[in-house]
């Protein structure tokens, strides 16, 4: 048998091997989204990750040039779509980001830093299957310019400065609470007397 087959094998044994243990971790607990996935897991899902992004994604280089005003862009997009899960500092240490399976990653370590830029614009235009990752990009991935600018984006989160994280504050979106505040205090500087805003009250 030639060594090149012998290798393939061995490699397919070792990928159902590693799949067939996720499986069975699977089974034992459950689908519950509580726990946080097994080292094995995470080498499985990385590997496979990597291997369903086509080589010439991988290696295409941003077609946008990084400036400071593309980075203000993406930094407004970023707060206003993506930091609901990822968290304005790409912590990902969000209600919501913390109650996927898997969690959502800190962007800032080195784990998605060093993926390749045609890496990072792929899953952000097109998501990440079985995750909380949602396809955002529409059309071509070439044609996708914000996809690509937040990919400028996020190389600049470990350097992000306190004054462009009270920007990104103003720029989240706002929940139900605080948008019937603003209608409420609207009303009431209209005149509507019974439209008062109440007093300060803290609401977390």
């Amino acid at each position: 048998m030639k060594t090149g087959l012998v290798f393939v094998l061995a490699a397919i044994a070792v990928v159902l091997g590693a799949v067939g243990w996720v499986g069975y971790e699977t089974l034992v607990v459950g689908f519950s989204a509580k726990g946080s996935p097994s080292t094995l897991e995470v080498a499985v899902i990385r590997q496979l990750r990597r291997v369903t992004i086509p080589h010439d994604q991988r290696k295409k280089l941003n077609p946008v040039p990084i400036s400071a005003e593309t980075l203000t862009q993406a930094r407004g997009h970023f707060a206003d779509h993506c930091a609901s899960c990822h968290a304005n500092d790409g912590s990902g240490r969000t209600p919501i980001g913390q109650n996927l399976y898997p969690k959502t990653p800190d962007m800032r370590l080195k784990e998605t830093q060093r993926l390749s830029d045609g890496e990072l614009a792929f899953m952000i235009h097109h998501g990440i299957r079985f995750t909380g990752m949602p396809g955002w990009g529409t059309g071509t991935l070439d044609d996708d310019l914000d996809s690509w600018a937040l990919v400028h984006f996020i190389r600049h989160l470990p350097d992000l400065t306190s004054d462009e994280l009270e920007d990104m504050k103003t720029l989240n979106p706002k929940t139900k609470h605080e948008l019937d505040e603003e209608t409420s205090f609207d009303r009431f500087l209209q005149g509507d007397d019974s439209s008062a805003p109440p007093l300060s009250e803290h609401h977390h």
